[in-house]
């Protein structure tokens, strides 16, 4: 486990971190330019130093302010990758891999190297490579060195749209096979509902909101962050059931017996595999009684929990409890007002199948 409580003085801001971060998958950072996301990995990898506090990864301390530790970073076992690849030009790329293994091929070598699909890059030197190439191999230098710990610092914000398309599925990737945690600092929600299992909201130095990532993100403190149009809620489960006559997947949500059927939304379409699904809220509404015909393939009982208005953008966001999960509607305050909506009621929300489809994520 990564264990920070610590506070540096950057200008007008003062990063004042506490925060406890599991010692396997994604963890994101996100938050606004500003907010210190960068200046944090810096302190966690030993970069930069905090002006006081403690930082522990795996119960062993890389800096105690109280007992003068302060860890180099080359004795810190983490790897780092920056914004922009920082290979070596004068090596080719197995060269620069082999920089991360202590010069000499080691047993993972050809499964880092397979795993980034680099194998054909190994006699290149960087400058023939492009950035989406550079990129796959400084994550594969990084994996090489066995860190306790991997930084991956806005790793795809240098890269042009067609570069990060072609990244992002090594990083998937990536989140499935490597056991290493990585801590995975953006600016982009897209990214970071790619690929994260958890995230921390930095707001102007201190953490606003930390935890699994389908919590954080359904949590209320998170909307005002989002767009309307952005307003949705993640549901993890496992695929239960494939339509024997149509391209559609049942998934059943995590700890409970409710289905929810989408329009198949990749390759990994097998049963029993986990999955990740985002449901906007603006796909959703609540009708009282459940009808006997409609084209909509999800009509689902819901408890409404809460309700808060946005005035701003003449929008109610109605908070309904989903087996358990947190499911989030957007409904106009006329709506509101005639179906006379209040906390305790029972209604039924209808998700349109197709609805679900750009926004699927399968996971390990």
């Amino acid at each position: 486990m990564l264990v920070i409580d610590i506070k540096k003085q950057l200008g007008d801001l003062l990063l004042d971190v506490k925060l406890s971060l599991p010692s396997s998958g994604i963890s994101a950072i996100f938050g606004r330019s500003g907010a210190g996301k960068s200046s944090l990995a810096n302190v966690i990898s030993g970069l930069t130093s905090p002006e006081e506090g403690r930082i522990t990864l795996n119960n062993r301390v890389l800096f105690d302010s109280e007992s003068k530790v302060s860890m180099p970073p080359e004795k810190r076992n983490i790897g780092y990758v920056f914004q922009d690849a920082r290979l070596f030009p004068h090596y080719k790329v197995e060269g620069n891999l082999l920089y991360g293994c202590g010069g000499k091929r080691t047993p993972h070598f050809n499964d880092v190297v397979k795993l980034l699909d680099i194998e054909s890059l190994l006699t290149r030197y960087p400058h023939s490579l492009s950035g989406g190439e550079k990129q796959r191999v400084a994550i594969g230098r990084a994996i090489l060195s066995e860190p306790a710990l991997l930084i991956m610092d806005e790793p795809l914000a240098s890269l042009d749209l067609p570069r990060k398309h072609e990244v992002m599925p090594y990083l998937e990737r990536l989140a499935k096979e490597i056991k290493i945690p990585i801590l995975y600092v953006s600016h982009s929600l897209d990214e970071i509902l790619r690929l994260a299992d958890n995230m921390v909201l930095l707001n102007q130095g201190s953490v606003s909101l930390s935890g699994d990532i389908t919590s954080v993100w359904g949590s209320p403190l998170m909307r005002p962050w989002l767009n309307a149009s952005e307003h949705s809620a993640l549901l993890e489960g496992r695929i239960s059931e494939l339509h024997s006559d149509h391209p559609m997947t049942k998934v059943t949500l995590n700890h409970s017996q409710q289905g929810i059927w989408v329009k198949s939304p990749c390759d990994c379409v097998e049963k029993g595999k986990k999955i990740r699904l985002r449901i906007r809220a603006n796909d959703v509404s609540l009708i009282k009684q459940q009808p006997q015909h409609s084209s909509i393939r999800n009509i689902l009982p819901v408890v409404i929990e809460g309700l808060s208005e946005d005035k701003e953008n003449d929008v109610v966001a109605v908070k309904l409890n989903l087996s358990g999960h947190v499911l989030w509607a957007n409904i106009t305050p006329w709506a509101r007002d005639e179906l006379q909506l209040d906390i305790g009621q029972s209604w039924f929300a209808q998700i349109k199948g197709v609805s679900v489809t750009q926004s699927d994520l399968c996971s390990k």
